[in-house]
């Protein structure tokens, strides 16, 4: 068996700055810092983590964020747009990777403890996934993953649906007899909050948080959110209404569709 506590572990964060709901949100400004910076500063707190690579495409308008992370010497990889699980396996057969926990670049409120937690589980016990996400009890926003390069690979090889593609892990947690998995949960269930950024409103959310919390070179932990959205329930009122993963949702309500609808070949 592979000694796991041996291997490295890489935060992999999938950046673009083509989202259709709010473009070229990656490079926002947030209280003086782009987006995907602080995503970065919070990576850099995690304990487990040895290292960072942006994985953004191979798209024009994506070279904003290669040429910004380059500025400030952090590895990027480009690669496949809309098959995000073929970018991320490039990535890390191009890496040498290991172990990989996957961030998405709209979380500027990623909790350091947590992502740690979810790689010693993964570590200890020699899972194949690990994430907070199977059974959600933490807010949207602090989303975890954390799986192994064989796991990836194999998901790669066999994965086929576009929201297997586009989402990257649904083929390993959808099939426990293949993987071995688990799900950490928090003592008490927050997931009706909502703390990414995907539309405008998210955003101004959470520009009210930061504009309280956010001391440059410090860092705010989800006990601090709780605390300001008690205190302050016009901030809370702000945090918008929207269903969790909503965008994976509707492609597997698209992907239903297509198959009940398609008819097979007829030979005449």
């Amino acid at each position: 068996m592979v000694d796991l506590q041996k291997k490295t572990v890489v935060a992999v964060i999938q950046a673009r700055m083509g989202s259709s709901r709010l473009p070229n949100k990656t490079l926002v400004n947030l209280a003086g810092k782009p987006l995907l910076g602080h995503v970065i500063e919070r990576l850099q707190w995690c304990k487990r983590i040895d290292d960072i690579i942006v994985a953004t495409t191979i798209n024009s308008q994506d070279n904003a964020i290669f040429e910004y992370c380059r500025n400030f010497y952090i590895k990027t990889f480009r690669g496949n747009e809309t098959n995000v699980l073929d970018r991320y396996y490039c990535t890390a057969f191009e890496n040498d990777l290991s172990i990989i926990v996957r961030i998405t670049a709209d979380d500027p409120i990623k909790e350091p403890i947590v992502i740690d937690r979810a790689i010693e589980e993964l570590l200890k016990e020699s899972f194949d996934y690990v994430s907070n996400t199977l059974n959600p009890t933490f807010p949207e926003g602090l989303d975890v993953e954390v799986f192994t390069f064989e796991a990836l690979e194999k998901a790669w090889q066999e994965a086929k649906l576009q929201s297997e593609l586009e989402h990257v892990t649904p083929y390993i947690w959808k099939n426990p007899k293949k993987f071995k998995v688990k799900n950490i949960e928090n003592d008490i269930d927050l997931s009706g909050h909502r703390w990414t950024i995907d539309t405008a409103e998210d955003l101004n959310f959470i520009r009210k948080i930061y504009e309280r919390l956010y001391i440059p070179g410090q860092i705010f932990l989800m006990e601090n959110v709780l605390e300001l959205l008690r205190l302050c329930p016009e901030i809370t009122h702000l945090m918008p209404n929207i269903e969790r993963n909503f965008g994976y949702k509707y492609m597997l309500k698209n992907e239903a569709a297509s198959r009940q609808y398609s008819r097979p070949d007829i030979d005449l």
